[in-house]
Parts: structure tokens; sequence; C-alpha cells
């Protein structure tokens, strides 16, 4: 695809470089020639200089060729504006980051009048990760498939575990609810594993299931499930607001501590029911004074990453149960893992899945994508006619590295095994590694061709044997 992008700053760098991985022409627009020769230095993108609003420079980049543009600049307005000139100029397809919360309440209409195909709001979506991830305190990330359906979890492996030292055969047998490891990181690398793969500490396992499923693994194989009454959050900001709005819908009580006195004075008008108090989130005495230790969730939702990781270690040594902190830099990501942190949250990795899923087409329902892209999570409804339909799985030889994880049906979910097979409306999840597909037929090739060689041998040799 030809795609725009206008912004160079970290969502649009950090888009740039996924899709231009991904072999897409890329082009990036911004007035900040800092930003551009940051870019022009590391990707392999075109950069222009220059205001993405104006006619002339998205002509310049290509707009009338464009298949795909995408406005990620700090301005809500500028990228609607960037989109409604983009689409009129001849851009196929337009995607907004748009994050004003009174925007967000007006999406419907503003795609409809500006000609936005898709809206991104990453704030949002930080603040769903975020709630999804609470329902599992002991996971370090959560994520749905099948509408809901299935979920996918991340956990750290630590010593007090029983599951450490098992082997994924062993596990199998004893565990009443089906459920699937289907990918395991250590030491930096993702490993597809298979039934004699043994759990160590501190692996980073990922399991799907449904809910229920897993959450019999926690009773058995991990950690109790504690349920969350108390949250508190440091950082008045988008993602503050729309997650306490969520957590209250959840039955949670939810205490902020914010250092800026006019947006305390905000806050407290936007939330009526949650309690504001303005003070410094890393200072360990303030944090002291608001019963940090009696806390089930500590969440870091600062402007500063910084501050996000000193917050989340004061309030981890003094006895809250869970800590989460926002990120913004992706190089970030090892270090803090290392730190003791429960669970890391980067608004700007979940805004590249939602765009990468755009990108790749139609046919795939969910993607989330594990250590910058090492391996997918990819969810699918197999289209009329695919090759995978009705054949048993062992048959269908599908490559190194890649697992149908979880098939789901109207009424069943199946964690697959070889003589299991994929029917009409099923929702097919699977796990891959090192290999980018838009459709589930790309997995097949294999099989298809051996069939075809087959065939074709078959003809031969029936022609030879007329022609004796």
């Amino acid at each position: 695809m030809r795609i725009i992008i206008i912004g160079a700053g970290k969502v649009g760098y950090n888009l740039a470089l996924n899709l231009s991985k991904e072999d897409h022409d890329v082009t990036i627009v911004d007035n900040d020639q800092e930003a551009l020769q940051k870019a022009e230095e590391n990707l392999d993108v075109l950069c222009i200089k220059g205001n993405g609003v104006s006619t002339n420079i998205l002509i310049e980049a290509g707009i009338k060729e464009t298949d795909l543009l995408i406005a990620v600049t700090d301005s809500d307005e500028v990228n609607m504006v960037c989109c409604l000139t983009g689409k009129k100029l001849g851009a196929f397809s337009t995607i907004a980051r748009i994050r004003d919360p009174e925007y967000a309440r007006e999406l419907t209409m503003l795609k409809e009048e500006v000609g936005i195909d898709m809206v991104i709001n990453p704030e949002h979506a930080a603040a769903e990760e975020i709630a999804r991830s609470l329902t599992f305190p002991s996971a370090a990330n959560v994520e749905s498939f099948a509408k809901g359906r299935v979920k996918m979890i991340e956990v750290k492996i630590t010593e007090d575990m029983p599951i450490a030292g098992v082997k994924l055969k062993d596990l199998s047998n004893k565990n009443l609810h089906p459920i699937l490891i289907g990918a395991v990181v250590r030491n930096g690398e993702v490993i597809v594993p298979n039934g004699d793969f043994e759990i160590q500490v501190d692996d980073n396992i990922y399991i799907l299931g449904n809910p229920s499923g897993i959450m019999n693994f926690f009773k058995g194989w991990s950690q109790s499930h504690t349920k969350i009454r108390n949250v508190m959050i440091v950082g008045a900001g988008r993602i503050a607001y729309y997650l306490t709005k969520m957590l209250h819908e959840m039955g949670i009580k939810v205490k902020i501590i914010e250092i800026d006195r006019e947006k305390c004075d905000e806050f407290a008008d936007l939330l009526p029911n949650t309690l504001v108090i303005n003070g410094d989130g890393t200072d360990e005495e303030v944090l002291l004074s608001e019963n940090i230790g009696e806390m089930d969730v500590f969440i870091s939702l600062t402007g500063m990453d910084e501050e996000n990781l000193i917050s989340a270690l004061i309030a981890k040594q003094n006895g809250a149960k869970w800590v989460v902190s926002k990120i913004s830099r992706i190089n970030y990501m090892g270090v803090v893992t290392k730190l003791g942190i429960d669970s890391v949250i980067c608004p700007k990795i979940t805004t590249t899945n939602q765009i990468l899923k755009y990108v790749r087409g139609n046919s795939i329902e969910t993607l989330y994508r594990i250590v910058e892209g090492q391996a997918e999570i990819l969810e699918f409804i197999p289209k009329q006619g695919s090759k995978m339909l009705n054949i048993p799985l062992k048959k269908l030889k599908l490559p190194k590295d890649v697992i149908v994880a979880t098939i789901v049906r109207k009424n069943q979910i199946v964690i697959p095994h070889g003589d299991d097979v994929i029917c009409k409306d099923d929702r097919v999840i699977i796990i891959i590694k090192n290999r980018k597909i838009e459709d589930l037929d790309e997995l097949v090739g294999g099989f298809i061709g051996g069939i075809q060689s087959e065939l074709q041998n078959g003809i031969k040799k029936l022609g030879d044997i007329i022609n004796m």
C-alpha cells in the first residue's frame, strides 16, 4: 500500500517503523525538521517537510495515488482537516487520531461528515486495556478475542508458582478446563512451545481459553484471584478520565492524585463520585498518607515516563498489591519489566496494533503483537470456500511456529487437536511467529501445493500408461 503519515511524533514514527517493515510505501509529512531527520536516518521512508493540511504538500506527497492517509499530529482538529482534505484529493482511506472526550462522543457523525474511515483514540484504548487487565489482576496483559468469549492473558512466572518446572504435556493432563499456553517469552525471545517444553521462572507465558478455564488455571497453577475493590491513580489525564468511568461501572472505588490544582478542580467536576487529591504522586509521604498499602491496584498515568516509574516503584515497595505503569518509550519496555512492575501499558503499541489490523484487511478480526512483532496472535473468520475448511488440522501441514490455538463455534470453544477441523462460520485464533499474513489460506500453500503435485504426478503416470 501507499501510505502517508501526517505527524512524525512518537506515534507517527512507530507507525512508520512497523508499516515500512511490512513493505508498505510510506511517506511522512511534518513541520519538525528534527523529527523528520530522525525518521529519514533510521527508517526506509520518504520524508517531506511541510504542513499536512496544505493541499500543495499533500499533492507533493502523492495523495492522489495514496491508499491510506493517517493523521496523528497532536491536534485533533488538524487531524480531522487532514483527513477531509486528503479524501477530497483522492486518498482511498483515512485514519485520524482523535483524543478529546468531547469529540469522542460524536464519532459517528464526525466519521460521516469528515470522511474518516477509522478513528483511533490511544488514551481510550489504553484505558480499556487496563480495565481488562483488572479482571485478572495477576496478568500482565489481557486481550479479548471472539467478542470476549476467548481471553488471552500474559503471566510472568515467579518462584512461588507451582507451574514453574512443569512440562506442558503434564500441565494439560491435570487441568480440567481446556486452556492453551500458545507462546512463551524467554530472555526476550518468543517461543512457540510443544508438549515437552518446560516452563521456567521468569518466563512470560501467553494463555488462551475461555474466562472460566483461565480462572481455573489461576486457582490451580498460578495465584489466587483477588477481587479488586480499591484503585489509586496518579495523574489526571485523558487515560485516567476514561479509566475511572470504566472502573466505576465495574463497582470499583477510585482515588486520583494530581499535582496540578486546576486539573484537580476539573476532574472533581467531571467525576463527582471520585476522590481527587492535590499532591505529588512521586512523593512517598503523600502516597503513604493516602494509604497506598491498602490499595488493590496502583496505576501511574502521568505524562512523564520517569515519574510513572518512580511512583510505581514506591507503591510496590509500600505494599500495593498490583502495580501498573504507563510508558511512552517502547525501548523502556525491557527495562521496566525487570524492575518488578506488574503490568506496563504503552498506548503507542495499542495504536499500532489497531492500524496494522486495518491495513492488513477485513479478514483479520483481532491482532495482538508479542515483543515488538516477533509473534502475533490473530483472529480470523474463514472466507466462503477457504482451503482450510473441513480438513483435519494434522493434514494441513502448517508451517513451523504456526499453531491453531482456538476454534470458536456458536455454542463451543475448542482447544484443537490434530483431528479437529475448521468449519464455516468458525472464528479461528492462530499464533504465528516471524511471519506476516493477511488471510488464513496463506498458511496452507504447502498442503494445497502437495495435493496439486500429487495430481500432476498421477496425470503424468496415466499419460505414460496410455502411451505405452
